[in-house]
């Protein structure tokens, strides 16, 4: 069983002055869960090496068990710290894909032609995708095999309007997640702000915020099980 991760390499939150970059828990409980599993894991970044990670996540009250797990596991930190570049690897190669979030996927991710081209690729294949938070938005552009948007007709969720009012980066980012899968035609389902919300359509696997990360990757599991 051989799993992709595909993270944020975008460090800038807009024009704050702020840093971002992928969320900690949204890597790190997924991670644990795939590796628990047996699974190898490979871990690609659009710039490879050490992608940003998102400074907030790294707060106090942002950990959870699997963040702490990390910090104390070497090899998982060297793991992150040398990515592959997200060019150099092919989905024939893998039988699954995840994509933690964080706010950087809003900006490289989702007009990635590379990362648009993979996920193509995993979606033709039959193979399961995952992804959480913010990370759906890597699915703006993606096309299906009739060339409609991937989220059109599917059951789908991501970070809600709600959650980033709550965050005030409302007017920061690129997009919102809620407005644009519905703009697309997609089946938009959401849960209560922060907790634990995935949708499941065919292999397509979506979480919603933080909280929903080790799920997604469960149901990642079950499809490879």
């Amino acid at each position: 069983m051989k799993v992709l991760f595909v993270l944020t390499s975008h460090d800038r939150l807009g024009d704050t002055g702020r840093k971002t970059g992928f969320w900690l828990e949204e890597f790190a409980a997924p991670y644990y869960v795939f590796q628990d599993a047996g699974a190898e894991i490979t871990l690609a970044s659009p710039l490879g090496g050490q992608p940003p990670l998102d400074p907030k996540s790294d707060e106090p009250d942002a950990q959870t068990a699997a963040t702490e797990r990390f910090r104390k596991d070497p090899k998982a930190q060297a793991a992150l710290a040398a990515t592959t570049l997200l060019a150099q690897v092919k989905a024939d190669d893998f039988d699954a894909v995840f994509y933690p979030g964080g706010h950087g996927p809003l900006w490289d991710l989702a007009n990635d032609a590379t990362s648009i081209a993979l996920l193509e690729a995993f979606e033709r294949a039959g193979k399961p995708l995952g992804l959480v938070c913010h990370a759906p938005g890597a699915l703006i552009q993606v096309k299906a095999a009739n060339g409609q948007p991937l989220v059109a007709g599917r059951r789908v969720t991501g970070f809600t309007n709600s959650e980033e009012e709550a965050v005030g980066l409302t007017a920061v980012v690129p997009f919102l997640i809620e407005d644009v899968f519905t703009r697309l035609g997609g089946d938009y389902h959401k849960g209560p702000d922060w907790q634990v919300h995935v949708e499941v359509d065919g292999r397509l696997v979506t979480g919603q915020n933080p909280a929903s990360s080790e799920a997604v990757a469960e149901a990642l599991l079950s499809m490879l099980a």
